[in-house]
């Protein structure tokens, strides 16, 4: 196994554990949770679904994308093994991925038999969020050439840490998301008429309280990568930190908009979709910022010297 034909493999595996997060957010919305009332069989006579309606195929289709995303996670971690030269980096983050997408697989098991309780199920899309970091460090790390780690494209400790410092805040962004959905319509039931318990800390305020919450994270966080931005150009960053810094401002702006918009419009199903969709790629865009500018440890606490400057000049001596 070629560097480069692993590289593609990893990139895969990252690919299938970002679609089954979309997959996974069209059961939600379109209320089809419970369409496979069961677990791990479909219902209690089989292991597939006896009849079929969307409810039931959006479920069920959901869950056999789970083989896909294990094959692609089992043949990273394989092809980690057989790679040459091996690196042995590549395969423990390669052996995160199946032992992740197997916890999932149990986390998304118990929320059906717990009937879509907003906390598994808000656990479910944070720990696939959670899965998508080693996946992206994987293809990130995977297409260094031969075994020479990548120079940290950050230009000094500061823009690192500052770079790192927008990560934990993009983590509490989903979480509050999550909530947010947690306490709105889209309880994963309402397709099949399943009666879900909604999140409630305020009574009939509770939605509208979270959202203006999760809205009020996400600003701090935009400001905050727009920030980072200024910095980082300021310093000189090349493109390598700077492309995905401009990348994740702009998905941040979108989604502000989209926000907006589904708030304004009483959040219709295709909208929240596409809300999380946006919330996972920006997630993505901001752990290959994180990443490509490295762990500030292992960058210099300074720049690299101008090159280009003159050399200071020697005192002269006068006799």
């Amino acid at each position: 196994m070629t560097p480069e034909r692993y590289a593609r493999i990893a990139l895969v595996a990252l690919g299938f554990l970002t679609l089954i997060v979309f997959t996974g957010a069209a059961v939600r919305v379109t209320g089809s949770g419970l369409g496979c009332p069961n677990w791990p069989k479909c219902n209690t006579e089989s292991l597939t679904p006896t009849e079929i309606h969307a409810p039931v195929a959006i479920e069920f289709g959901n869950r056999m994308l789970t083989f896909l995303v294990t094959a692609s996670s089992v043949a990273a971690l394989l092809f980690a093994w057989t790679r040459r030269p091996f690196r042995r980096d590549l395969f423990l983050l390669a052996l995160i991925l199946p032992i992740g997408v197997l916890t999932q697989a149990v986390i998304g098991g118990i929320s059906v038999l717990v009937d879509l309780d907003y906390w598994w199920v808000m656990l479910h899309y944070l720990v696939s969020a959670a899965l998508l970091i080693p996946a992206v460090l994987l293809v990130l790390r995977a297409r260094e050439p031969g075994d020479v780690p990548r120079r940290p494209a950050a230009p000094d400790r500061l823009t690192a840490k500052a770079v790192w410092a927008l990560a934990p805040l993009g983590f509490l962004t989903l979480f509050m998301g999550t909530a947010a959905t947690a306490a709105g319509p889209h309880s994963g039931g309402e397709g099949t008429d399943d009666l879900v318990e909604r999140l409630d800390i305020k009574g009939e305020e509770t939605l509208d309280f979270v959202i203006h919450q999760h809205g009020a994270v996400a600003t701090v966080l935009g400001m905050s990568v727009v920030g980072v931005w200024f910095l980082a150009r300021r310093r000189e960053a090349p493109r390598d930190l700077m492309d995905p810094l401009l990348l994740t401002g702009i998905l941040l702006g979108s989604q502000g908009a989209i926000g907006g918009a589904q708030y304004a419009m009483e959040l219709p199903d295709g909208l929240v979709w596409l809300h999380v969709v946006v919330a996972t790629l920006t997630w993505l865009s901001l752990l290959w910022a994180c990443f490509s500018a490295g762990w500030p440890s292992r960058v210099p606490a300074s720049g690299p010297p101008d090159l280009a400057a003159p050399p200071p000049r020697e005192p002269s001596v006068v006799a």
